[in-house]
């Protein structure tokens, strides 16, 4: 399938907008509203003490602002905020190296931290639980295990599979926040605040129709508002109205449930190929020339979440509500 407009992993255009659009502190930050009072406590808790603060892990669907989170703690704390991530850390001597560059109440974020190798999380358990890590000298029969003391620092993970965590390493974490899809009303004002930075005029019915369409991520709200302001600028006056957002979105093939030209591929399939399932994931990504993995990570997630398919124990099944939305007629049993 093609690279989607309305994916929710980082693409290489979301760098630099993602960076000048991120909030900076707790007050500015719009939606996970019980992970922001509940941080707010501990943060507060932690520099009252004088303390790091407890080890940090975020989980949910990418997109959300876990690594907009990681770095509104650091500000907050009044620490610095170095960034890593599990595929980049392929040895346990680079991990061992981090570590020992880090400053007393320092925030390391890893990203993606279930992509960690099982020898590089082991450098982490002595190093979370005590802040300490065993660096090996020399090789061979004169080789020895020498204890280096580390700063009291704050591991913040985040990982979209929480699933594929060690019980080890999961249980090292002493605040596990699951980070929730956004309401269409927050990603509205997500939109509005991004607008003002963007310089671009959008009215607020043309804010609600980006919102609904953005799959309650505001990564992807972000994103959409970038690729309509091109469309209002050249096609329009330049502002962003209803009717803008509506022309402009529909001609990038999302729909108003935020659909796109994959998801409608995986839905018809299973209405007009399979009678509307149940059928096994395999045979699904067979049919569409897609990896069974990339489908059920990528695409399902928002399809279940909004009641187009039902997984079951044979197989995947289409909605009441999926022939609805496609104008279809289920076949009777």
């Amino acid at each position: 399938m093609e690279k989607r407009v309305i994916s929710t992993q980082l693409q290489e255009e979301d760098y630099k907008i993602e960076s000048s659009l991120r909030p900076q502190r707790l007050e500015d930050y719009i939606g996970q509203e019980k992970i922001k009072s509940n941080m707010k406590v501990y943060i507060e808790a932690a520099k009252a003490r004088q303390e790091s603060l407890d080890h940090v892990l975020f989980y949910g669907p990418p997109g959300l602002g876990k690594t907009t989170l990681a770095g509104i703690i650091a500000n907050e704390m009044g620490t610095h905020l170095k960034v890593t991530s599990g595929p980049a850390i392929a040895k346990p001597g680079e991990m061992a190296a981090i570590l020992n560059n880090l400053a007393e109440g320092d925030i390391l974020f890893v990203d993606e931290i279930h992509r960690l190798n099982r020898q590089v999380e082991e450098v982490l358990y002595p190093a979370m639980e005590d802040y300490v890590i065993d660096v090996m000298i020399g090789k061979g029969e004169s080789a020895r295990s020498i204890r280096l003391n580390l700063p009291k620092f704050t591991l913040v993970g985040a990982t979209t599979r929480a699933g594929m965590l060690s019980a080890p390493l999961r249980d090292r974490f002493g605040v596990v926040s699951h980070m929730e899809y956004y309401t269409v009303e927050e990603l509205r004002t997500i939109i509005l605040q991004s607008a003002q930075v963007l310089d671009v005029e959008i009215d607020e019915k043309g804010a609600y129709e980006l919102a609904r369409r953005s799959r309650g991520t505001p990564r992807l709200a972000n994103r959409l508002l970038k690729r309509v302001r091109d469309f209002a600028q050249v096609k329009y006056d330049g502002k962003i109205t209803y009717e803008v957002a509506a022309f402009a979105l529909d001609l990038l093939e999302v729909d108003k449930m935020g659909l796109d030209q994959n998801d409608r591929n995986i839905i018809l399939t299973i209405i007009d190929k399979f009678d509307g399932g149940p059928v096994g994931l395999d045979t699904l990504a067979a049919s569409l020339g897609e990896d069974s993995g990339t489908i059920e990570d990528v695409y399902e997630p928002y399809l279940v979440k909004n009641d187009f398919i039902n997984r079951t124990p044979k197989g995947r099944v289409a909605t009441a509500f999926a022939y609805e939305h496609f104008g279809r007629t289920p076949k009777s049993e």
